[in-house]
Order: structure tokens, then sequence, then C-alpha cells
């Protein structure tokens, strides 16, 4: 295939002056891209807080010895509580976040054997396991089975009348903790906190019940209407303790929050005000980068970051998307394959509701705005599955630049959410 490569002047309005060399960390490769005077779209957005000196084990045991609004956990708890951390697997550096999660908890007598590790299905390479020190391997870890009727149980019914089924060892446990990232989702606004109980740890029924309730406007100070159900059914819980992790550049961590659930607006707060930002009119060529290794890379990440890039390009305009990771895919993703078109993937998702859909569905949606190239790394090879063009290697990736009147470079786009101002 031929890559669009058409000229489009400067434009007088774009913010910066200058010309520049601009480095995108794609693994352990670098690739360099020169930008004309006048070129480059300028994101207006807070200062980038400097990096915290702790290390994640640490940050996670100061966020529960000094959690917002509240005492520290240990003070709630008794040694003969039985635990249930939910883990987003996610999260970068989860084995330290989970030792310092299991450090706080022996501060209050609790066990390893006490405490069950439950991850959402489908459950990732849980390599992470292995990771643990060697103190917490008595530790017991559960992949939620949405299918099986014996290891769900009945919680309560919502005010608009929902029964609502959850997994047993979630329900029966004396002390729930959810530790997840923020992060910005298509169907809640914001994921993490309150949104991974429900609907990701519930029957199958419920599950499918919010496949295809995608939203293309960006969150505000409301919560969307799943969030806001996920929130009432967290609080029928009792009152489980929020652990929210700030992702930093990089895969780093830049934060945690911890505290009951009221302390999910501060988290919400400080996810904010480290990734959103804003833009003075669209771009016609949006650069899209997700850092990371082969193996730290999802197609979960690769959608959010077509995505934010597509909220921001001109109609028809090109987004490109550029990573080091090359993630299996999951059914939603092998659909847009085999679909002619992404109005016609979406509507194959729309009735298939594989549990990858919402990344699928923010790629097809993408897709369907603007056009998409694809490269970095060995991931060119996806791009004809994927309705995009192939971006071999940085000479090519210089040449979409060039063709660009105004360019606007999104680092770490998979966590970034930019409004047009």
């Amino acid at each position: 295939m031929r890559m669009d490569t058409t000229q489009h002047p400067p434009r007088p309005t774009t913010p910066s002056d200058t010309a520049g060399r601009i480095e995108l960390p794609l693994g352990e490769e670098t690739w360099v891209l020169e930008t004309r005077p006048g070129q480059l779209v300028e994101v207006r957005r807070p200062p980038v807080p400097a990096a915290p000196a702790a290390g994640p084990r640490q940050l996670v045991r100061d966020a529960l010895e000094h959690p917002f609004g509240f005492e520290p956990l240990r003070r709630a708890l008794t040694p003969d509580d039985r635990i249930t951390v939910v883990v987003d697997e996610q999260l970068p550096h989860l084995p330290e976040l989970l030792a310092g999660v299991l450090e706080h908890l022996g501060t209050a007598g609790i066990e390893p054997g006490a405490v069950t590790l439950l991850t959402p299905p489908p459950g990732q390479n849980q390599g992470w396991i292995d990771d643990l020190p060697d103190e917490f391997a008595d530790v017991r870890v559960e992949v939620h089975d949405p299918k099986d009727r014996k290891k769900l149980a009945y919680l309560a019914s919502t005010k608009a009348g929902r029964r609502v089924y959850l997994n047993r060892t979630l329900v029966e446990a004396d002390f729930v903790i959810l530790l997840t990232g923020r992060r910005y989702d298509p169907v809640l606004g914001y994921a993490g906190a309150e949104a991974a109980v429900f609907p990701a740890l519930g029957d199958e029924e419920m599950r499918a019940a919010y496949a295809g309730q995608f939203r293309p406007d960006a969150p505000g100070s409301d919560p969307w209407p799943v969030r806001a159900e996920a929130a009432e059914i967290t609080w029928l819980l009792g009152t489980p303790f929020l652990v929210q992790v700030i992702e930093g550049g990089g895969g780093t961590v830049q934060d945690v929050v911890a505290g009951l659930p009221d302390s999910g607006a501060e988290g919400v707060r400080r996810q904010d005000a480290r990734w959103r930002g804003s833009v003075d009119g669209p771009a016609d060529t949006v650069i899209a980068v997700v850092p990371g290794g082969p193996d730290a890379v999802t197609f979960a990440d690769l959608a959010r970051a077509a995505a934010a890039a597509a909220r921001v390009v001109e109609p028809d305009g090109r987004v490109v998307v550029l990573s080091a990771g090359l993630p299996p895919l999951g059914e939603g993703a092998k659909l847009l394959g085999k679909a002619d078109d992404p109005d016609a993937a979406l509507a194959a998702l729309a009735e298939e509701q594989p549990d990858d859909w919402a990344a699928a569905h923010e790629w097809a949606a993408a897709a369907g705005r603007a056009r998409l190239f694809l490269g970095g790394g060995p991931l060119d090879e996806l791009a004809e599955e994927l309705f995009a063009l192939p971006v071999a290697d940085n000479r090519e990736a210089q040449r979409l630049a060039d063709a660009a009147g105004r360019l606007l470079i999104i680092p770490d786009a998979h966590r970034t959410l930019l409004d047009l101002r």
C-alpha cells in the first residue's frame, strides 16, 4: 500500500514558532522526528509534576498509612479478617504495589494466607504472581469466572431494581481493597476504583448488559450512568478501601491515593491534573506514541491511543499510532480483520460482544473518523488487519510528519485525554 503524503501548508494559527527535534521512545529504540517552524500544535496542560522520590511499594505504604480523609487502614482491620484485594493487572510495577498493600495488612496482624488476590476475566499473563516477594507466597489468587454460578453470590438490589450478583469471594470477604489504576474509558468515563467491581466482577448477564454503551464525548464533573451505578453497587458492598494508582510517563507510578469510596473524586482530580489537557483546534496529523517494551503493551493501550488522537484530529485527517509492542489480539480485535470497513466492524462487535469489545470499538471508531497508520517495532505487520496503513520505520514516520500542516504529537497517548478549545 502507498503511504498518504499529501502536502498541507503550515497554518499561521499554530502556536509553535520554532523547528524542533523530537525523540519518540519505542521500546529499546528511539525514533527522531524533525519539525518545521510553526508546525507543532501546543498542548495546554498543568506543569507535569516531578517524579516521586519513593518507589511504588513505599508510595502504597505511605498512602495506606495516610489515607485521604481517613485514619490508617490498619486501624479498621482485625487479625481474623479475610481480605479480598481486587487487582488491576494492567498496573505497572504490580508486584511492588501489591507488596506495599500486603505489608500494610501485616501491620494489622493479617497473614498472607487470609488474603485473596482477585482479578477480572479473562485473566492476563499472571507472571506478576511469581515476582511477589517470597514472604507473600501463601496468598490466594483467583480469576473471576462470570459463567460459574457457584462462584457468584447475590449482593442486593439497586434503587433501579437490578438484582446484583457478584463474585462470591468478593461478597463474602470481611474487607475489600480495590487496587486499580485510574484511566479514561469510553463506557465509564473514568475507569478504576468502583468501576473495578461493576460490571467487571458480575455475572454474564450483567457484563453483557453494558457491552456497546460506548460514548464518544469526554467525561465531566457528573459521573456517566454506568460509573454512577458502579458507585452504588460498591457502596452496597460496605466500605471497600480504594487504592488508586496514578501512572506517570513511560510506565512509572506517579502517585497513589487511598481512602474510602468518597476518595474517588480526589483520584479523578489527580488523574486529570497529570493526564488531561487541551489544544487550540484540531490537527491534520496526530502521532500517538505508546512507549514500553514488546510485552508491556496491550491492544487496549493501542486502542486508547488511537481514540485519544481521533478526538483532536480533523475529520479524515491522519492518526499515526507508534509502539514497540506486538500485543496478542482478542476476539474483538480479530473481528476487525474480518470486516469490510469500520461500520461493519462496529455492527459485528455489537452482535458478538466479545470480552475486548470496548477496545475494539475504540479502534474501529477511530478508523471511521481518521486515516489510521500503525508502526514501530513489528506493529506494521498488523496494520492491514486493523484498517491501517503500515509505518515500517523512522523514515516513513518522518515523511508523514513532513506532510503535516498542523502536527500534534502525544507521548503516552494511551493515558492522555485532550479537549478541543
